[in-house]
């Protein structure tokens, strides 16, 4: 089976995470900054410090606005028909200028890569670490270009120490302004740190979500309400949130009827591209061309994909699957 022509999505992806490795070197070398580290890191922490390292390398609009039109460009090549890419522009703590620059650069530089075979929109994202008058102005911000490709709202940062409940309204006007729900959950926290995303944030997709395990009636109730994890096996493993693929959760999910998708979330830093994550599941779990597509159409379901893209898509799926 030919794993680039499964048309899917790619629904958990950090743009800085994304950067291709030959560009991330030529930045490094332009401005004389070190390349950022590749995994196993030392727990999140270690990989925060090197997420800014990439960050650092940034250093332009045209800088953001290539980075953001490589990565739709390299989707293409792995039959992802649509991505949504996480964004947080204060943590660029305006060096590039206001916000405003940033979110337009990002926005117009996945506008230029975008073709009929695959397009992209953003997740403007809250650092949970950030003062909470930030996460007002950057929904502020992402309902300003809702109309430009701005399709969600995110929550990312340290979970145990910065608990999602104190962000509940912001998401609650997020929603009401069309934007959907997507934090982080259950990465660096537990089962609850999940149910809080689904219960006090309205998220119908958790990114993450895999240590809702930890809860046997939490994973009822995702499998129930049908809400869908985003889970990134690699970056899981590379960052210790599971000690190896024989003891991640993804088979107990899926068993449980929980709605998956598998996403490379960094692959600057995690060396997994999206069809390599597949490549992996298959032969991990021994899955046939049913359950790949299985997986690939709730990609696409879950997405914020626009409607004439998303059915072709399935067309497409639905010819893939035979």
């Amino acid at each position: 089976m030919n794993l680039h022509t499964l048309p899917k999505a790619e629904l958990h992806l950090h743009l800085e995470g994304a950067i291709r490795p030959s560009t991330a070197a030529e930045l490094a070398d332009r401005y004389g900054l070190p390349a950022p580290p590749g995994g196993p890191f030392n727990g999140l922490s270690e990989f925060v410090v090197a997420y800014e390292r990439a960050r650092d390398l940034i250093g332009s609009l045209d800088d953001l606005h290539r980075v953001a039109r490589e990565l739709v460009e390299d989707a293409a090549a792995q039959g992802v028909v649509w991505t949504e890419v996480h964004v947080i522009p204060p943590t660029y703590a305006g060096r590039l200028g206001p916000a405003e620059g940033v979110l337009e650069a990002v926005l117009d530089g996945l506008r230029s890569g975008s073709s009929a075979a695959s397009g992209a929109g953003v997740i403007v994202g809250v650092n949970r670490g950030l003062p909470l008058d930030q996460a007002e102005r950057s929904l502020a911000l992402a309902v300003a270009y809702r109309d430009q490709g701005v399709v969600g709202f995110g929550l990312a940062g340290d979970e145990a120490r910065f608990p999602a409940a104190a962000f509940a309204g912001v998401f609650t006007h997020a929603r009401d302004a069309g934007l959907a729900a997507v934090p982080h959950g259950g990465e660096g926290a537990g089962a609850d740190s999940v149910r809080a995303c689904v219960e006090m944030l309205g998220a119908r997709r958790v990114n993450h979500g895999i240590r809702a395990v930890e809860d046997p009636a939490l994973v009822a109730e995702l499998a129930e309400r049908q809400v869908c994890l985003d889970v990134c096996p690699s970056s899981n493993i590379e960052l210790q949130v599971s000690p190896s693929l024989a003891e991640h959760p993804l088979p107990a999910l899926m068993d449980a009827g929980v709605p998956v998708t598998v996403n490379s979330d960094c692959p600057l830093f995690c060396g997994s591209t999206l069809v390599e994550e597949y490549d992996l599941v298959r032969r991990w779990l021994d899955l046939d061309v049913a359950a790949l597509a299985h997986i690939a159409e709730t990609s696409l379901r879950f997405s914020s994909c626009p409607v004439d893209r998303l059915e072709q898509a399935m067309a497409d799926l639905a010819r893939w699957r035979g």
